[in-house]
Order: structure tokens, then C-alpha cells, then sequence
């Protein structure tokens, strides 16, 4: 084989390589797909939110709609029980240790009512980056929805997500000092 043919051989191998981490990627960053897209569009994100707290990690997309903002899902993830830290895998599906479901999911178009999904059948989230408030959080989920009754049943919602961990946390409760000797009201 000649240099050239071997060249070539080489860059169709790393244009191929290259191409199967594009489609097993998929999305860019904050970004939706699947399957519930039969329900309501996923498309036009123009902004997405991450708060974190001691008990849940939240992931909010929103969609500008005239003079509205749609919610067009929100994944909420309770933590209880996980050490949430880049590079782990978050099972999505069952129960935290003492019986709430570890994610759950909801849409919300302005005027209508809120839409909660069916329970998660199977699923997974994973930290790239981040996670705790005030740190650049950059990560990825995939998860299908049980099938049977409630909203999205048998259907499928994946998503990437990049933005700063805003602080959720619950604050003093009243009578505790708030940080300058005050008590909170």
C-alpha cells in the first residue's frame, strides 16, 4: 500500500472516529430530544437554569413564547443518599432511601396547567462539570418513562445542559442569626 493510500486510509479512519463521537454525542449544549416531542415542541431554548441544594439538583429549560416564558421541562434530581460529583453516573429510575422517587419531571406551558410526567422507568444523568452553587455545571440525561397511564408515558426525554449552579438552599430558619448577627425574621 502506498503512502497516499495509507494517508487517505488514515484520515477516512480519524473522519469516521470523529462522526461516531458526533452522533453518539448528539446534542449540543442545553438542548432537548425524543420522543416526548410528540407532546410539545423541544426545539427554541432560550434559557436554561440549574439550582442545587442540600436535598435536589433542578434543571430548567425555558422557551420565550410571545410575551410568555414556557417551562418546557424541568428535571428535578433528589440527591439523598448520592455523593453528586462530576464523572459519577446518576441512576434516574426507583426510589431515594426513604421513598421519594429520585427524579421526577415537569412541563409547563404558560395559560395551561402543569404537566407531570409518569414515573422514570430507566435513566441516567451525568455530571461533566460542577454541580455545587456558583459552579460552572455542564451535563447530560437520558431517561424513558414508565409505560401505562400519566403524561409521557412510554416515552423518552434526553437533554444536555451548561449554566452556573444557582444557590437553592433554604436559608436560616426563623429565629436562627442570618450571617451579620440578625435574627431572620
Amino acid at each position: 500500500m502506498s503512502r497516499a493510500v495509507r494517508a487517505l486510509a488514515a484520515a477516512g479512519l480519524a473522519a469516521l472516529t470523529f462522526g461516531a463521537g458526533l452522533t453518539a454525542c448528539g446534542l449540543s449544549d442545553n438542548e432537548l430530544a425524543g420522543s416526548v416531542s410528540e407532546l410539545f415542541p423541544l426545539g427554541d431554548i432560550s434559557r436554561v437554569e440549574v439550582l442545587r441544594n442540600a436535598e435536589a439538583l433542578q434543571v430548567s429549560y425555558y422557551r420565550n413564547n410571545a410575551l410568555d416564558v414556557d417551562l418546557v421541562a424541568r428535571l428535578t434530581v433528589a440527591t439523598e443518599g448520592l455523593e453528586l460529583r462530576p464523572g459519577a453516573k446518576v441512576n434516574l429510575a426507583g426510589l431515594t432511601p426513604s421513598g421519594q422517587a429520585r427524579a421526577s419531571v415537569v412541563h409547563l406551558n404558560a395559560g395551561e396547567p402543569a404537566r407531570v410526567f409518569a414515573p422514570v422507568e430507566k435513566g441516567d444523568l451525568e455530571l461533566e462539570e460542577g454541580g455545587s452553587p456558583g459552579e460552572a455545571t455542564r451535563g447530560n440525561f437520558s431517561m424513558s418513562f414508565k409505560k401505562g397511564e400519566g403524561y409521557g408515558a412510554g416515552r423518552n426525554l434526553e437533554g444536555t445542559f451548561k449554566a452556573t449552579a444557582l444557590d437553592a438552599s433554604f436559608g436560616p430558619e426563623p429565629g436562627e442569626m442570618l450571617d451579620a448577627g440578625v435574627p431572620a425574621p
